[in-house]
């Protein structure tokens, strides 16, 4: 039962430890805020449930229920980091418009905080948390972890 939950904790944090480590190159400014953004390079959440997806189809087997459900898992966050959080963030961006085009005061300041307008991922920063998430599964797995 080990493996099934540090392989993917060990994917989430090494793509997670890597966007950090990014943003603070990018903006010269470490933030443990970063630990869990959103979005960015790479997606820890693919990470995650890749590795999961892997691992449990290399001790359990392809044709596992438990691969099935694991497949269906990875499929349901993936579509959500790409599609349904990058219309959230458009949804965002088109909130944070309408406030600034609005008469200045405090009632906006205090009842319409700034919306979040990069909260999703584009299709290489899943890629590239897949290809963590299977790295790591099939490292552990290959040493016998």
């Amino acid at each position: 039962m080990l493996p099934y939950l540090i392989y993917p904790i060990i994917a989430f944090g090494l793509a997670q430890g890597t966007k950090v480590f990014l943003k603070s190159l990018n903006k010269k400014k470490f933030r443990w805020r970063d630990l869990f953004a959103y979005s960015d390079m790479p997606s820890g959440h693919t990470a995650t449930v890749t590795s999961l997806m892997m691992i449990v189809g290399l001790r359990d087997g392809i044709f596992s229920a438990s691969f099935a459900v694991s497949f269906v898992f990875m499929t349901i966050v993936i579509t959500d980091a790409i599609g349904l959080r990058n219309y959230l963030g458009q949804h965002g961006k088109t909130i944070n418009v309408l406030v600034k085009d609005l008469k200045e005061d405090d009632v906006l300041d205090n009842y319409y905080p700034k919306q979040l307008e990069h909260i999703g991922h584009t299709p290489l920063q899943v890629i590239i948390g897949a290809v963590i998430g299977i790295s790591i599964s099939l490292i552990g797995w290959s040493l016998g972890l």
